[in-house]
């Protein structure tokens, strides 16, 4: 493997533009007196919105496994805690894989 100068750029541009928006955001957000309650209204949302981006590709792109994966650990996650959730859904991908295939 060889070095890429143009893909390193891409990867330290990419690093500086994360840090920028997250050390802007604090000093944004140090230097209010209060937070507006729209602003806290977008912040409370942040969550949910990542938490979508992370599953909506893996539910829609991935196999019958994920998607059983993910329901099952939904109803799961309305009733305990996380780590139910977790192993829940690692077992049906489990039993999944190992009964019908990958």
């Amino acid at each position: 493997m060889e070095f890429d100068l143009h893909m390193a750029l891409v990867i330290l541009a990419a690093a500086a533009a994360t840090f920028a928006t997250r050390i802007g955001g604090y000093i944004l957000i140090t230097r209010m007196k209060s937070i507006p309650p729209r602003m806290e209204a977008a912040l409370n949302a942040v969550p949910a919105a990542v938490l979508t981006t992370l599953v909506a590709p893996a539910f829609f792109i991935g196999g019958w496994e994920s998607k059983l994966a993910l329901i099952v650990a939904l109803f799961i996650g309305l009733r305990f805690t996380h780590t139910w959730m977790l192993v829940a859904a690692w077992i049906v991908v489990m039993t999944w894989r190992h009964t019908i295939g990958a």
